[in-house]
């Protein structure tokens, strides 16, 4: 009977407390806080499962942290602004009781905000996702649970501090302290939630999560614990528990990530007589059609010649020159790529020529004379030019190149050319003709 006595009035207490004051506020301001910069720079992220998380997370840490923060920092000193602080003292219910009737309701509202913005934003990048990877609940709980340690910090603050700009001062502190370890190469940095993740081709290791989260989870239950547990000596144990944590973190540093042969995995276009493969990583396997017609007329200009990739790969991957293999041009997500689409097939063309006719070569295969430089330099313009169908840009010396190479005999040009692609492949300055 007192057992009930008990769980009533705390129930009834808590769910007044989740639909009064500022707390109900706490999920749409944390959804809004979320969506508005995901919105924003929606074209760097729609489509990929990897970029999508990875831009959610930098807004969560960086925005929703401070936030959730100053919203709890706020609530915990309205007893103060109220005046009510001694009639608080007189009840029963002991200090961590109320706080946690206080803290709990401001948890759950920032929960549903953050989890509103997560199913807005897969539901924006599913029609247009390529069929690689998927979304990652590992890192999405760790964003979840990184986000919720806010609210008990702040909270505390908000009693401990007697000033009415404590709440905005917090935020902005909590800004500072979470961006700042980015900048450092100390492997500390991965204490921060708002650590980046690249994702593309790499996936958490098993605990990745259990470590983080009782990192971030052990900080705040001893903030909590240290001011409202009649026994503070209680507040070791999470204490403990965070500093070992925390060592595992830091020790494993890079390691926390560890490669996905799913996302490393590449997909081509289909083989079709006379035109090359394409090959991108499978989550960008939408750009393919796009990026397969914008090639057309480097393709049908590079047909029959002698030495012309057979496979051009994007994507990281190192294109292994001498089995027919050449880099495609730089093809990203919110880079000249936009919700399947290229931005401009003409400037991607002309990035995979540039790619083409620049292999990696220990040293410069122009050598060091100054007008033959200036000669091999116009000739690799002429050449880019005539294969993107474009003008000489680079050099204005190189229109009459340009003419030269237009000028000769269809079957003479493959020729050449083939020639000219297989000097650059094998590193050979002496080897490379010019016009």
């Amino acid at each position: 009977m007192s057992t009930s006595f008990v769980r009533g009035p705390a129930a009834t207490v808590l769910r007044a407390e989740l639909r009064r004051g500022i707390t109900p506020w706490t999920g749409p301001a944390v959804a809004v806080c979320l969506l508005v910069p995901m919105g924003a720079k929606a074209a760097e992220w729609q489509g990929g499962w990897a970029e999508t998380q990875e831009m959610l997370h930098t807004a969560t840490a960086l925005l929703g942290i401070p936030l959730l923060a100053a919203i709890a920092c706020w609530q915990g000193g309205r007893e103060r602004r109220r005046g009510t602080e001694e009639l608080l003292r007189s009840v029963v219910r002991g200090r961590l009781a109320r706080v946690a009737v206080a803290v709990v309701p401001l948890m759950l509202w920032a929960a549903a905000g953050q989890l509103l913005a997560l199913g807005a934003a897969f539901a924006a990048t599913a029609p247009y996702a390529g069929p690689g990877g998927g979304p990652s609940p590992v890192l999405a709980g760790v964003d979840l649970g990184s986000l919720l340690t806010a609210a008990p910090v702040g909270f505390v603050v908000g009693r401990l501090v007697r000033w009415r700009l404590a709440a905005p001062v917090l935020a902005a502190v909590c800004y500072v302290l979470l961006g700042a370890p980015s900048y450092t190469r100390s492997p500390a940095r991965y204490l921060s939630p708002a650590e980046q993740y690249v994702l593309r081709e790499a996936e958490p290791v098993w605990w990745f999560a259990p470590s983080l989260l009782a990192w971030t989870g052990g900080v705040a239950a001893t903030v909590l614990l240290a001011y409202a547990a009649r026994r503070r000596l209680l507040a070791l144990l999470p204490l403990v528990l965070a500093v070992l944590a925390g060592a595992v973190v830091v020790q494993t540093g890079d390691g926390l990530l560890r490669p996905d042969p799913a996302g490393s995995r590449r997909v081509c276009s289909a083989p079709d007589a006379g035109t090359p493969q394409l090959c991108v990583p499978a989550s960008l396997a939408p750009v393919l059609p796009d990026a397969t017609e914008a090639l057309t007329e480097v393709f049908a200009r590079l047909d029959g010649v002698e030495g012309a990739p057979a496979r051009y790969v994007a994507g990281g991957a190192r294109p292994r020159r001498t089995n027919g293999e050449a880099p495609l041009g730089y093809v990203t997500r919110g880079w000249g790529f936009h919700r399947d689409r290229l931005d401009d097939p003409r400037e991607f063309a002309y990035d995979t020529v540039l790619s083409l006719l620049n292999p990696d070569c220990p040293a410069d295969r122009r050598g060091k004379d100054r007008k033959a430089a200036d000669r091999a330099a116009s000739t690799e313009d002429a050449v880019r030019a005539w294969l993107t169908g474009g003008n000489a840009t680079w050099y204005p010396k190189a229109q009459p190149y340009l003419a030269r190479l237009e000028a000769m005999p269809a079957l003479e040009r493959k020729v050449w050319i083939g020639r000219y692609l297989t000097g650059l492949r094998n590193c050979a300055p002496n080897g490379v003709p010019v016009l």
